[in-house]
């Protein structure tokens, strides 16, 4: 009899997705990874990560409730990783209306059909820091929200409907409150690899500048590998609760531009233009992060801070097909 654990990630392509696809099939779960056209999506980080042919992709639209009823009664998981939906909080700015509909409908149809099926799945929700907008001092589970984008709008949201579908139906669904996370495999549109990135082209000989927005932003940017281990501790408590998952400490988004320059052996201020046209209309100018609880109560802790992200990711840039993805 098989008796290994199923997971389904839903946004399994993703950077999250990916490295979480790696640790819980390391941990001896069947995965299955779920995108809105599994035949279609490239599924690249997996393939990055050597992990590709060990996940069983499916396709699963999370704003299409029966699309996700029909995947969870063929799967039958015992845990599902919800971390779909549009991403990006600039892009919310363009999208707000993909961005609710995909995070908040999405978020919703999961735990409805949970509900609806009466199995005793886990879910674990994918929150955001960007639900607390500006912190003027370390935030944790216990601080309100008041965030400053339709993205960080939209996290609230799906954060406030887990606590609900908890409460109300003892559901076992908790949401990971999760400061921003850095790895090889973001994406060029994440500030952080733009950084890296661009950096990387001019060390290389690249005549090529940095525009930036605003860089006097703070920011809490702790290592993806680390927090996909965050999502699953969550989920084998004998009771859901929500967690802060950071590192604790914040640096300004100009303090990571001259590190980064700074490992490349490059004067940042030669390269860097500041661009007005690249600030967003609204933007959390601080955030600071208290994960303490995360600590007391899972175990868990930052290994990785911001100098060791930096030095993996300009890694990851040299050797994006050798052992930039192994971290």
């Amino acid at each position: 009899m098989d008796t290994k654990k199923r997971a389904l990630i839903i946004g399994a392509s993703g950077q999250d997705g990916a490295y979480l696809s790696r640790f819980l099939i390391e941990k001896g779960y069947e995965v299955f990874g779920g995108s809105r056209d599994s035949q279609n999506s490239s599924f690249e980080n997996l393939k990055r990560l050597k992990i590709f042919d060990q996940v069983n992709l499916t396709s699963v639209s999370i704003i299409d409730f029966r699309s996700v009823l029909q995947t969870i009664n063929k799967i039958q998981p015992d845990e599902i990783y919800n971390l779909a939906g549009q991403t990006s909080v600039e892009l919310s700015f363009d999208q707000p209306v993909e961005t609710m509909e995909s995070i908040t409908i999405g978020t919703l149809n999961i735990l409805e059909a949970i509900r609806f099926t009466g199995s005793s799945i886990k879910l674990y929700s994918a929150g955001s820091s960007e639900c607390y907008g500006n912190a003027r001092f370390p935030v944790d589970e216990t601080n309100a929200f008041n965030p400053r984008s339709p993205y960080g709008v939209a996290k609230a949201t799906a954060y406030w409907e887990v606590a609900n579908y908890r409460e109300a139906y003892d559901i076992f669904a908790c949401t990971g409150i999760l400061f921003n996370h850095e790895s090889p495999l973001r994406k060029e549109r994440f500030v952080t690899k733009k950084i890296i990135k661009t950096a990387y082209k001019i060390f290389m000989g690249e005549d090529v500048k940095l525009e930036i927005g605003n860089i006097n932003i703070t920011r809490d940017w702790g290592w993806a590998p680390e927090y996909v281990k965050a999502m699953w501790m969550m989920l084998q408590r004998d009771q859901p609760e929500d967690f802060v998952i950071a590192t604790g400490h914040s640096i300004s988004l100009k303090e990571f531009i001259e590190k980064a320059f700074n490992l490349l052996g490059l004067n940042w201020k030669d390269h860097v233009i500041e661009n007005e046209f690249l600030l967003r209309p609204t933007d959390i100018t601080i955030g600071l992060a208290n994960p303490q609880k995360a600590k007391q109560v899972l175990g868990w802790e930052a290994e990785f801070k911001v100098d060791d992200v930096i030095r993996l990711m300009i890694e990851g840039e040299k050797n994006q097909d050798r052992t930039a993805y192994s971290f």
